[in-house]
């Protein structure tokens, strides 16, 4: 039997997981959570064969806590269900250490096979459009400007570019405004940007905010 653990803030989206694996007869959703805290809590209990994760929660985000559980738990799999595009994190979230990336728009589709790839065959579940931003990281541009920044930065650089003021980022990172001010500084020096402005049209025109 293949026990899962579900962790999204989205009620919804945990009964739609439960709802897809219900039928399945050797996999068992054995807990599910709604934050980090909550996660670390029951794993610490108990591991199940796999953790499906949101990657945006309130709180510690979801591509800081996968690297805090890959320290703690490295043999347990991870599978990251994002409404985000694989365009926006699935690069990330491998690359920290996740076992598949999966958009909650292909729940029904995929999400059976994921899970028994990543558990049964000890594979990496990775979708065609994961698989091609992987290959950009290797071509001769070596991927997009933006992958160049730490996953901080990145956070930090949709948040200025959905308008959210400096006070308010710093707020939502437990971070100080002079802190938030240096990420911005190397946002800028990184990516060649000028502005707010620029950063902004960037980001909306790789799709990196909605």
């Amino acid at each position: 039997m293949i026990e899962v653990i579900i962790t999204d803030d989205h009620p919804l989206i945990r009964e739609g997981v439960k709802k897809t694996l219900h039928n399945e007869i050797d996999i068992e959703v054995v807990a599910e959570a709604r934050n980090a805290a909550k996660t670390l809590s029951l794993l610490q209990n108990k591991q199940p064969d796999l953790l499906i994760l949101d990657i945006t929660m309130p709180g510690k985000s979801g591509l800081e806590f996968l690297k805090d559980i890959r320290k703690l738990f490295p043999e347990l799999r991870i599978l990251i269900l994002s409404i985000h595009p694989a365009k926006r994190f699935a690069v990330r979230a491998l690359k920290a250490g996740a076992h598949g990336y999966l958009c909650k728009s292909s729940i029904s589709e995929e999400l059976v096979k994921a899970i028994r790839k990543i558990t049964r065959q000890k594979r990496k579940y990775i979708t065609p459009d994961a698989a091609e931003l992987l290959a950009g990281q290797f071509g001769e541009n070596n991927g997009e400007l933006h992958e160049a920044l730490s996953d901080r930065e990145f956070e930090v650089l949709r948040m200025i570019a959905q308008g959210m003021a400096i006070s308010k980022i710093a707020d939502e990172l437990n971070l100080s405004s002079h802190t938030i001010h240096t990420y911005r500084s190397r946002i800028k020096e990184k990516m060649h940007l000028e502005s707010n402005v620029e950063m902004t049209r960037y980001a909306i025109n790789n799709e990196l905010i909605d």
